[in-house]
């Protein structure tokens, strides 16, 4: 018995290295596996870990704050390798070229690889973020109102008693 096991693990994995792809119906709806497949860009947002559900990626599209090549665009519209996406979220604006085309969510790492973002864009957010960080520390040391012992004081020194 021990032969015949011995057998079939060599022919296991003799053929493992010859495995074919799977034809697309065996595949799950919806799965993008080749890179030349078109996929919307609601998705793409959602996989590419810009917006966190693509219902969230759906109302920036609609809000305008997605744009193709400069202009916007629908949920549904398809993306394709080369397109050049300018993102705003909150104070930062992205501008991404499309790498990949994938939709599947996958880890930020590797989310990071679909798409590479333009150095000026970069730039200017980081930029931006070292002035709100300048702005929030002088708004943190900038003076208030005086409290009543304050007052009681300002009182003492003008009136003179």
């Amino acid at each position: 018995m021990g032969a015949a096991l011995a057998a079939i693990l060599t022919r296991a994995t003799e053929t493992s290295s010859r495995l074919k792809p799977l034809p697309p119906r065996l595949l799950p709806q919806g799965y993008n596996h080749s890179m030349s497949d078109k996929v919307r860009i609601d998705k793409w947002l959602w996989a590419a870990r810009f917006f966190k559900t693509r219902g969230l990626a759906r109302e920036a599209i609609k809000g305008g704050k997605v744009q193709v090549d400069g202009n916007r665009v629908k949920p549904g519209r398809t993306l394709a390798e080369g397109d050049q996406l300018t993102i705003r979220k909150g104070d930062d604006e992205y501008v991404v070229t499309v790498t990949d085309l994938g939709d599947r969510r996958v880890s930020a790492t590797l989310a990071q690889e679909r798409y590479v973002e333009d150095s000026d864009s970069a730039a200017r957010r980081a930029a931006a973020t070292a002035q709100r960080k300048l702005d929030q520390q002088a708004r943190a040391e900038r003076p208030r109102r005086p409290d009543k012992r304050q007052r009681r004081q300002i009182v003492r020194f003008t009136k003179g008693t």
